[in-house]
């Protein structure tokens, strides 16, 4: 039996990629392994999105040979598709498959190495499973054109998935017994805008709501032009997760300009008051860029003020990183790298004010929490629908179920509780 180790860098979308070859392979009659020195084939679902994502990727080819020399790597996604010479001429690696031939990735490695071919039947019957949510990929490639982003140049156009296809797979997670699904995607605010659905993301999520049992249905990133009134009115129904992650990338509307951003800092503060309003105890996630190019030190203090003034519930700082072939990586005024790292300093330091302010106001309330694992510190580790990660003492294995909790205090970022 071919024994195959699987790892994904990056976002959500490789990590439900990779999940679905997980299900290919044991359909093939592979087994999943989680230690590559007792694997024949590695996978690397790799990422692009940073330099830091690249090196990360290298990192990770270099340890999978040393870890276990006979295995064969093959390496996946969009580094592969960026830099597939480079990458081909790492020791052990077999194979380096682009995006566009990523679907066929089980296929492509099985095939090679003489495994049977896929028994479509057989894809309900997954691996073993440690997780409590499944990333659902509903859609693919993006056709927004921000000037610093490689990913659209990577992925390309917008590709929805039929929205039978996600209706069947997320009943056949239901049936599995996850209690959460994620939808993921690389600009799933896009959803069917190819197929000629109009507010696709609204119809999509509403026919997941209406026609199947999962318990909790949670939404990825989604950029903010896409939200609109049909989509906020879905969560009527509380198992729609109360956390929206609207990428803002600057506060200043100068920055936005560059970045090539269609909206305004104006739109976004109008946007999230909205969301708020039809949302109640939301959490309000976003991404930003510091040190873009001309970002002086007034740009960054519009921005960093912008965020404090909105207040997120959790804030995931970039420092900004050129990527060939985008037109941010041509443009004059690069930020010296050590203020790029000091401007980051602060806003990370915003954001975790931001967010032990948005952790306090749920003190003293009752929230209903998904049990993911007991942690070594003998605790049940979990998160609210609205992203708070929350910690309790039971003796009773809670592992992949949702009860309530009353939360008592905080500890290190964490909000203990007690179940009820």
């Amino acid at each position: 039996m071919l024994r195959v180790y699987l790892h994904s860098l990056g976002c959500r979308l490789n990590q439900s990629e990779a999940e679905a070859w997980a299900r290919q392979l044991t359909a093939m009659g592979c087994q999943a392994v989680d230690d590559p020195a007792q694997a024949d084939v590695c996978l690397v679902n790799t990422c692009a999105v940073t330099a830091e994502a690249e090196r990360k990727t290298r990192h990770l080819l270099r340890a999978l040979a040393r870890a276990n020399p006979q295995t064969r790597i093959a390496v996946v996604g969009c580094a592969a598709t960026l830099r597939p010479e480079e990458l081909a001429s790492f020791p052990n690696v077999s194979w380096v498959i682009p995006n566009a031939e990523k679907d066929r990735t089980a296929e492509i490695v099985a095939a090679a190495l003489g495994s049977p071919p896929l028994r479509p039947e057989s894809l309900a019957a997954p691996p073993a499973r440690r997780r409590t949510r499944a990333f659902v990929k509903v859609q693919d490639g993006c056709d927004n054109a921000c000037t610093y982003c490689i990913v659209h140049i990577l992925r390309g156009p917008v590709r929805s998935r039929p929205l039978e296809e996600v209706i069947a797979e997320i009943n056949r997670r239901t049936e599995e017994g996850y209690q959460e699904v994620v939808l993921t995607g690389v600009n799933i605010g896009a959803y069917g805008r190819d197929l000629g659905l109009a507010s696709g993301l609204a119809r999509l999520v509403e026919a997941i709501l209406a026609r199947t049992a999962i318990p909790r249905l949670r939404l990825s990133s989604i950029e903010p032009w896409d939200i609109d009134p049909d989509l906020l009115s879905l969560w009527a129904d509380r198992r729609l997760c109360r956390q929206l992650h609207l990428p803002l990338q600057s506060g200043c509307e100068a920055t936005l300009r560059r970045m090539g951003r269609p909206i305004t800092a104006a739109d976004y503060a109008r946007l999230a008051e909205s969301a708020r309003a039809a949302i109640p105890d939301l959490a309000l996630t976003t991404d930003i860029i510091v040190g873009f190019p001309g970002e002086d030190k007034g740009e960054f203090a519009e921005s960093l003020a912008f965020g404090e003034r909105v207040g997120f519930a959790r804030l995931h700082v970039f420092p900004f990183s050129p990527r060939p072939g985008t037109p941010a990586a041509r443009m004059a005024g690069a930020v010296p790298e050590k203020v790029v790292r000091e401007r980051a300093a602060r806003m990370r330091a915003l954001g975790e004010q931001m967010a032990a302010a948005f952790r306090r106001c749920f003190l003293g309330r009752e929230m209903e929490v998904l049990w993911e694992r007991r942690h070594r510190d003998g605790l049940w580790h979990g998160w609210t629908d609205n992203y708070l990660p929350v910690a309790t003492a039971c003796p009773t294995d809670l592992h992949n179920r949702i009860t309530r909790i009353r939360l008592t205090a905080e500890q290190n970022g964490v909000l203990l509780g007690e179940v009820i």
